[in-house]
């Protein structure tokens, strides 16, 4: 029997990187910039500290390290963090998303082919089948799986072992993971945002990776508009370097990183049009709401998972929003940030 699956393989070696990494600034991406052992990881101070005893336990044992589950909002460094478990481990990485694991047979051809101490990391696996779900629990409890081969009265059930492997799942949901799942790992953390100082040293990390040329003003000003996170700070540098290259000298400062983040529309808040655009629908649109998920993600023209999983969680964390039962409402800092003057509050909204 067999099974095609969607999966990506890469080896993690801290000590190797490619060519096109090492040599052509212009090639980096967000993998280029990514932290390759927990020492270069910034911030999270406890999340590291739980996984350090977790890999060096399992080093001296010789064994794979506990089913991991990585939770929180996007770029904060879930992903990373999964790369860097493999290159800790010294392990092969296998990278898939509980999307592409649409029939339970996706999963199987991919466990089946792992090794002693390989890590499976699973992006998005609250977005996993319930069928598929299920093949994972023997995998991850008894390292084996059952498989149906044939149809009908000939169908019988083969049980395969499996190598000793370490799985990751990372979620932006954690509310979504069903309780047999979670229950099965063996370190569930958050990753929470990022305070600015956390961020300044990660842009001139990357800054350096990228040959810019920034000083500790520029580096704080992308900072404070990063809306917490590692992901939007790294985009942000690039589109200030290529502003400072193309309207400056190349140089990353204070007076160039806030033109540039004005040119491409992020505000002091770290806010952009779409952000505006929610809280504009909000305040104006809908009187300042309540207002549903689905007719706001309308007005906005924006998927409900992309306002829920992207947008809100920093509107919510600035104080800006608030989630009540009859739906989301504007707070007077939304007002205040929009330029506008705020209404009297409904005693009755968070009822």
């Amino acid at each position: 029997m067999r099974w095609e699956s969607n999966v990506r393989e890469e080896f993690v070696d801290p000590q190797k990187r490619s060519q096109d990494e090492s040599d052509d600034g212009e090639m980096l991406d967000e993998v280029g910039l990514r932290p390759r052992s927990l020492s270069d990881f910034v911030g999270q101070r406890e999340l590291k500290e739980h996984l350090s005893i977790v890999l060096e336990a399992a080093r001296r044992r010789g064994q794979a390290a506990d089913h991991l589950l990585f939770a929180g909002p996007p770029g904060l460094g879930k992903t990373t963090l999964a790369g860097i478990v493999a290159t800790e481990m010294s392990a092969h990485l296998h990278v898939t998303s509980g999307p592409a694991l649409e029939r339970a047979g996706d999963l199987a051809a991919i466990l089946t082919k792992l090794e002693d101490n390989d890590v499976l990391f699973i992006d998005e696996i609250h977005r996993l089948s319930r069928t598929v779900e299920e093949i994972l629990y023997p995998a991850m409890e008894d390292f084996q799986i059952d498989i149906v081969v044939g149809k009908g009265p000939s169908a019988s059930s083969i049980r395969l072992t499996l190598p000793k492997f370490t799985l990751i799942g990372a979620t932006t949901r954690t509310g979504m993971i069903t309780g047999p799942l979670r229950d099965r790992f063996g370190l569930v953390a958050r990753l929470d945002y990022y305070d600015e100082n956390e961020l300044q040293s990660i842009i001139s990390r990357a800054a350096g990776i990228l040959q810019v040329n920034i000083d500790a003003q520029g580096a704080a000003e992308i900072a404070r508009r990063s809306r917490g996170t590692p992901r939007i700070a790294n985009r942000l540098l690039r589109r200030v370097r290529d502003f400072a290259e193309v309207r400056g000298d190349g140089t990353v400062n204070k007076k160039s990183a806030n033109e540039a983040l004005s040119v491409f529309g992020v505000d002091e808040l770290g806010l952009d049009k779409v952000d505006r655009a929610v809280l504009s629908a909000i305040c104006v649109q809908f009187g300042g709401g309540p207002v549903g998920l689905s007719t706001l993600a309308i007005s906005v023209s924006e998927q409900t998972e992309t306002i829920e999983d992207v947008y809100e969680p920093f509107l919510i964390q600035q104080g800006m929003i608030a989630r009540t039962p009859r739906g989301r409402v504007a707070m007077p800092l939304a007002y205040a940030h929009l330029g506008l003057q705020t209404p009297a509050q409904d005693p009755d909204l968070f009822a």
